[in-house]
């Protein structure tokens, strides 16, 4: 049976976005999951990003990101972004400032949809764009005694 896209919950949501935020304090898988439930979507799509110990060839000993004032309203502009280009019934992104450790959760965001390759579509859009466009740096020193600063996450 053809699906057609007359019914509504084919359609992207009034309101699709249900948490944006930057935080200084651990962040959470199943929150974000949890925001972006909706009896319409039948696909969501998670992505996490984690510290990891290593990068460039180099060992990592610690890590920090900071962010600037602007960088919330960055993440809005982005998420409105993805709900204009894809059926989304619900989105949601959570970013991680200040000192990490190795295995920490940086960001998490979802997206669900209608249908499953909506929502990897959407998911891969907000985080690529995310990770481009928002003004998130982080501060990586490296077991060597260097250290480097990367801009947007």
């Amino acid at each position: 049976m053809a699906h057609t896209n007359d019914h509504p919950g084919e359609q992207a949501a009034a309101d699709p976005i249900r948490l944006l935020e930057i935080r200084d304090t651990p962040l959470s898988v199943d929150e974000v999951f949890r925001a972006v439930g909706d009896a319409a979507a039948g696909g969501t799509a998670l992505f996490v990003g984690t510290v990891r110990n290593h990068d460039g060839g180099a060992d990592v000993d610690t890590l920090g990101y900071s962010c600037h004032p602007t960088a919330e309203a960055e993440m809005r502009r982005i998420a409105e972004k993805v709900a204009a280009e894809y059926p989304v019934r619900a989105l949601a992104a959570i970013h991680r400032v200040g000192d990490l450790e190795i295995g920490d959760l940086a960001v998490v965001v979802a997206v669900s949809c209608p249908h499953r390759g909506e929502a990897f579509d959407a998911c891969r859009k907000l985080i690529d764009d995310l990770k481009h466009e928002v003004p998130i740096w982080k501060h990586q020193q490296f077991a060597d005694g260097t250290e480097e600063w990367v801009g947007s996450c």
